[in-house]
């Protein structure tokens, strides 16, 4: 394994893995994780850090090749999600809500060459893990070492472990850390790439205005596939914080880790928040909480009033942010109260414009793109060339003064969210320019749901779009041409058994007529979804949730 520089508080971390070993170097006997009655300290998580990479590194992965972690919130997906980097391969998180198709989808588009997860994960992975071609080894954290007719080798954790490897990957700021999967408008779900330097910076940034200290203890309730959740590591890593890793069913799950934790930081989506506001707390959740932050989506006015009721010591931050950027824009707490619907403005390190289409900044509240320009700025769509140069690309020139005739440009990234910006420069969220869902604080593709309820056999054509609600943002509506009998109940359980449920319909609208197309003969979302607005679609075509 490298050799960890001699870190103190003077010298930042450089590389993702330096994160738990500085830590482990300045707070070694500071409590780093609960996973309910499992702790580990800081010198303990780099030690299994340290000796995971070698085993990795032993099994040939190679510096650039990708390692997959699909596992629960646990302490060995946190230390395999630093031992990949540390041995010099690339972190593909994995949301382990998700259905085995699509954790295939992942594996065949990134390449893994390795997989860390769980025994009864590998069971439920089964036979589509044939259908991953770069898939050569197989780590179960919780297992022996098994045999069979697999395609790759199959390694128990334990047996693995090395404390001594290799010579260094010698990784550099600037090379790929991670890949993090996110759902696109118009297909599956595609990888983000970000690098060493994102990430890092990006903990830095968020946990300088968060105020984040060795003393923290953060609850992380978010799946770590997602950037923010994923933060919760880097940024108390960062300072030497307590990360507490929790994996609800029920919102009243966070409530008691809250307490029994002595929690000083939450993050959490608006649906969560919802539901949290929904129940009475106990006084003992917030006799530490120091701040409460949202993320995920815009956070509804009555929901923020009831969270500050039932938290009056505790600080809110919302924030804003896109997985190509990791985090963008934050509001501080003490403009909650004057603009409680606005996304605040750049984090540090950060600079975002407004633009027109043509490249020009917008006027004071006139409705733009947000275009985010800085070091969180991740490096493009994992093979996906062209959604890259369309995406990341330069500011239009003399935008940024004194950076005109350079010979490498620096790289924005453009939203395809519409916002505007008050005369004051905070911001305000307008909408999305594609036809991304966005539910539950989850992005969701239309076309994903759309294959998948085509796959049941049961419709000859169907349209996916995303229709307001009030407590998890939108929900999806599906639009359907039976191939004979309209059979919502098949149609639906078909859904549940291939999607992860955030993605399932709420509601399925049979037409007897065949579904609208645009001129070039595609299927018209937009038009569908106007249509049907105005003319309020009965209810006796809505399916069950």
């Amino acid at each position: 394994m490298p050799h960890a520089p001699d870190f103190s508080e003077s010298l930042p971390p450089v590389l993702l893995h330096d994160l738990p070993a500085r830590a482990a170097a300045l707070w070694p006997a500071q409590r780093a994780l609960t996973a309910g009655d499992q702790h580990m300290a800081y010198a303990d998580l780099q030690s299994e850090v340290v000796a995971l990479a070698g085993g990795l590194q032993h099994v040939g992965l190679a510096p650039g090749e990708r390692g997959a972690v699909f596992l629960e919130k646990r302490i060995e997906a946190v230390v395999a999600s630093f031992s990949v980097p540390a041995a010099g391969g690339v972190l593909v998180p994995v949301n382990p809500l998700l259905k085995p198709a699509q954790v295939a989808h992942i594996l065949q588009d990134s390449g893994a060459r390795v997989l860390i997860t769980s025994t009864s994960r590998l069971a439920q992975l089964g036979a589509v893990l044939a259908e991953c071609p770069d898939l050569s080894h197989v780590v179960v954290c919780d297992g022996v070492a098994a045999s069979g007719a697999f395609t790759f080798t199959v390694h128990a954790w334990a047996d693995l472990l090395q404390p001594s490897a290799g010579a260094s990957p010698g990784r550099l700021e600037s090379d790929i850390a991670a890949i993090f999967y996110t759902s696109g408008s118009t297909g599956r779900p595609k990888g983000v790439v970000l690098s060493h330097r994102n990430l890092v910076a990006g903990a830095i940034s968020v946990a300088g205005y968060l105020n984040n200290r060795a003393s923290d203890t953060l609850l992380a309730a978010l799946p770590l596939s997602f950037d923010a959740g994923f933060s919760q590591l880097t940024t108390a890593f960062l300072v030497g914080a307590h990360v507490v890793l929790l994996n609800y069913l029920l919102p009243r799950d966070v409530l008691q880790a809250m307490a029994k934790e002595q929690v000083t930081g939450l993050t959490a989506v608006p649906p969560l928040y919802m539901q949290l506001a929904a129940l009475d707390w106990p006084a003992e959740a917030t006799r530490s909480l120091r701040y409460w932050a949202n993320t995920g989506g815009r956070m509804p006015g009555a929901t923020l009033q009831r969270l500050r009721e039932c938290a009056p010591g505790a600080a809110p931050f919302l924030m804003y942010g896109l997985t190509e950027a990791f985090r963008s824009t934050f509001l501080p707490p003490s403009e909650v109260d004057r603009r409680p619907d606005s996304m605040g403005q750049a984090i540090p390190n950060v600079d975002i414009r407004v633009l027109r289409d043509d490249g020009t900044e917008c006027a004071p509240d006139e409705p733009g793109e947000l275009v985010h320009r800085g070091p969180l700025v991740g490096l493009g769509y994992w093979n996906r060339p062209e959604e890259t140069t369309l995406r990341f690309r330069p500011l239009p020139p003399g935008l940024v003064a004194g950076r005109e005739g350079l010979a490498a440009p620096e790289i924005a990234v453009f939203s395809g969210d519409t916002v505007r910006r008050d005369a004051e420069g905070f911001l305000y969220f307008v909408g999305r320019r594609d036809e991304m869902i966005k539910t539950s604080g989850y992005r969701v593709s239309p076309t994903e749901v759309e294959e998948a309820v085509h796959a049941s056999g049961l419709v000859r054509e169907v349209l996916a779009v995303g229709v307001p609600h009030e407590t998890l943002g939108q929900v999806i509506h599906v639009a359907a041409v039976a191939v004979d009998a309209a059979d919502t109940v098949a149609l639906l359980a078909h859904c549940r058994a291939h999607l992860p449920g955030y993605m399932v319909p709420a509601c399925v609208h049979w037409s007897q007529e065949p579904l609208p197309r645009n001129p070039n003969g595609k299927l018209d979302r937009p038009r569908w979804k106007a249509d049907w607005e105005r003319s309020f679609q009965s209810p006796q075509n809505e399916g069950p949730t």
